[in-house]
């Protein structure tokens, strides 16, 4: 990123921080009066988006929507989709403000379906309520909608401004757009590493290289997964409890990929695998079709669902969790499992955690195994980059290129 680039993201970062009020007010409070109309339309699409993040990880196969009605810039009416099979965010939105949605304006992240699935086409909502102006964030990528719901508002002469804090509501369903493009779910890689590439010390040991804020992120991360997937190797060598260590956020299904199904029941020591645990979070493992079936019949005894498969590949892992709904997918597995996972296109996004710590060694892990890339002209080049310092680790994201 040049130095243009960094000044343009600054004043686009002050511009956000200046609507943070009208974002996160309480909307009883809020004088929205002073904001420009673009401003205004801006720092509303950011509360649909904020509305929406409530339901993180608990919507898939559906997308994260949120919705705001506005009479006379003041907030009448909220809402968001809270999971599948529940109304979505524009209905929610409607009956809160009710007689107050007559000519106003109404805000959604994502554009109002216009079909019959488990709920009503919320275009004809919206027409219903005889709503003034409709605002709305991204077209849905969707085959059945694709257009057709913005078709139907403004056929019933509802004006409708499309694009407002667009970039943001792709990024918030990502996942979405992906398995809607697809058919199969986002794969993102997660890692965290020291500074000179190591995910591990020499003995293995891994706990920890970031430090509390950044793990505090991919436990947020986690939860607005729909699976994480791991190896054999990280069940052995680190016993994870692959949760968003929270009482209230959603735990994503814990998923192990093991062809031979040679995993442990307890720990070297004999504690209990946290995995096999399944109060908290589902565990499903991923095998290969009668694989050790004394041990298939004691997993499930421990609640864990066995599902047995021609190749225990990370392709037909996703498309095992595609079939199951799922949209967004985390890997934390090993570099051997990662490197597969990228070279079979089951990953879209890399997250890598980097800390300042040098442990050398030249057997130590790395996060990304054998590629059979054997000259620089054939590195996989990412794109869309980013870099965020969290406490004193930095995270950069990248998105793979088709391969």
């Amino acid at each position: 990123m040049n130095e243009q680039d960094l000044d343009q993201q600054r004043l686009k970062d002050d511009r956000q921080d200046e609507l943070t009020w009208a974002v996160e007010g309480s909307r009883d409070n809020l004088d929205l009066t002073t904001l420009e109309p673009e401003a205004l339309d801006r720092a509303m699409m950011r509360r649909c988006l904020a509305l929406a993040r409530q339901a993180w990880g608990q919507t898939a196969p559906n997308p994260l929507v949120g919705a705001v009605v506005l009479q006379n810039r003041k907030i009448v009416g909220e809402g968001f989709h809270p999971k599948a099979g529940m109304p979505h965010a524009e209905v929610y939105a409607l009956k809160d403000a009710g007689e107050r949605a007559k000519g106003a304006s109404i805000y959604v992240s994502l554009e109002p379906c216009n079909h019959y699935g488990r709920t009503p086409p919320c275009s004809q909502g919206l027409v219903d309520a005889q709503v003034g102006r409709a605002i709305v964030g991204m077209v849905d990528p969707n085959p059945k909608v694709a257009g057709g719901g913005i078709k139907r508002l403004e056929n019933a002469g509802i004006p409708v401004t499309v694009g407002v804090e667009e970039a943001a509501c792709q990024l918030l369903n990502e996942p979405f757009v992906h398995r809607i493009r697809h058919g199969r779910p986002f794969g993102v890689l997660k890692y965290a590493m020291t500074l000179d590439g190591k995910i591990g010390t020499t003995s293995g040991n891994s706990a920890w290289i970031t430090d509390t804020p950044a793990r505090s992120h991919v436990h947020h991360l986690r939860a607005g997964c729909d699976a994480i997937i791991v190896g054999s190797n990280t069940v052995r060598r680190d016993n994870p409890h692959l949760t968003s260590h929270s009482d209230t956020a959603h735990n994503p299904l814990r998923v192990v990929m093991s062809r031979q199904l040679d995993l442990p029941k307890t720990t070297e020591s004999g504690d209990p695998l946290h995995l096999w645990e399944t109060t908290l979070a589902g565990t499903t493992v991923l095998t290969q079709t009668g694989a050790n079936p004394e041990l298939q019949a004691w997993l499930q005894d421990q609640g864990v669902t066995v599902i047995e498969l021609n190749a225990v590949t990370p392709e037909a892992a996703m498309g095992y969790l595609g079939e199951s709904g799922a949209l967004s997918v985390l890997w934390e597995c090993g570099g051997t499992l990662a490197a597969q996972a990228i070279a079979q296109g089951a990953v879209q996004k890399i997250l890598a955690f980097i800390a300042p710590k040098i442990v050398g060694g030249t057997t130590a892990p790395i996060p990304v195994g054998d590629l059979g890339i054997t000259t620089m002209t054939e590195a996989l080049t990412l794109d869309r980059m980013g870099i965020q310092q969290i406490g004193t680790d930095w995270m950069i994201t990248g998105y793979l290129p088709s391969i």
